[in-house]
């Protein structure tokens, strides 16, 4: 099995995990690749393999047959980018906070490795966000998991964004920003600007206003077959938007709209991990001493 690893540094209590793991993959003569930055903290911290390769962003990987994320959530958001149109599976190894995505906890690694072996483990498509403008913003990387922002610089005040669903005006919303969530993204952003919790495989978009001066303003669900597309006005020449954990200014004269991408990420979901169960661990979702009673 080929094998592509991205990660970032962990803690030193978390060191003989990832040892085992490379050893692991060793004894199960893998063909292993490094993302460049993460081999080098690797080498001052584990013994690598003999034979480990390294590749860098925006390079194929060719023959890979699923990738490891070593982090939290952000390493698997950083993960995606770095897989995009490729669609390999990708595996999330928990050594962060919260691993709502990351959902294998560092000290059960040998049990997914077994498990991705053996082949007992099921594929999650999650439905990405595209941004398109008239001027480039993101490098080239213009797709995220969990959502797409536009927000007010930390100097200025309000802003304004004009609001277009498939060319029809909603709304103008006098606020600190704007999120669009995918599904994937409603236990995000979203859920801290109000927005709803939604099931993976819904086919929708929330958007949901971020500190809005008009409280009867509310977070909405649309269809993400739709073309959402924006106008910003503010006393500021610029803003910011920010596409997952990738934040730019863009100046207020770009044009910038949102769909879904027209691929998705592949993540690895093991048999004994669901939304729902991950919803009432990670979040304390329904956390009542009564509900004991239900399982």
């Amino acid at each position: 099995m080929k094998i592509a690893i991205l990660g970032k540094p962990f803690e030193d209590d978390i060191t003989p995990f990832i040892q085992a793991l490379f050893e692991e993959l060793q004894r199960r003569e893998a063909e292993i690749w490094l993302v460049e930055h993460f081999e080098l903290f690797l080498r001052n911290t584990i013994e690598l393999p003999d034979g480990v390769q390294t590749f860098r962003r925006g390079e194929k990987l060719v023959g890979v047959d699923v990738v490891l994320s070593i982090g939290g959530d952000g390493t698997l958001l950083d993960t995606v980018t770095y897989v995009g149109a490729q669609q390999i599976p990708i595996l999330g190894i928990n050594t962060g906070r919260l691993g709502f995505l990351a959902t294998i906890p560092y000290d059960s690694i040998s049990i997914a490795l077994d498990a991705l072996y053996k082949g007992h483990y099921a594929i999650d498509e999650r439905a990405l966000i595209r941004v398109d403008s008239d001027q480039e913003v993101f490098g080239g990387i213009n797709f995220g998991l969990n959502e797409f922002s536009i927000l007010k610089r930390d100097s200025s005040s309000m802003i304004v964004v004009h609001t277009y669903i498939d060319g029809e005006y909603l709304n103008s919303y006098w606020a600190d920003g704007l999120v669009v969530a995918t599904p994937t993204g409603s236990t995000g952003y979203s859920l801290s600007c109000g927005g709803p919790l939604v099931l993976p495989q819904t086919n929708n978009f929330v958007i949901a206003p971020v500190c809005p001066h008009n409280l009867n303003v509310r977070p909405m669900i649309v269809s993400d077959r739709s073309v959402i597309s924006f106008e910003v006005e503010g006393r500021s020449s610029s803003y910011l938007a920010a596409l997952d954990s990738r934040s730019t200014a863009v100046d207020m004269n770009v044009q910038l709209a949102v769909r879904r991408e027209n691929f998705t990420a592949r993540l690895v979901k093991l048999h004994h991990v669901n939304f729902l169960t991950t919803l009432r661990s990670k979040l304390n979702w329904g956390l009542d001493k009564r509900n004991s009673q239900l399982k």
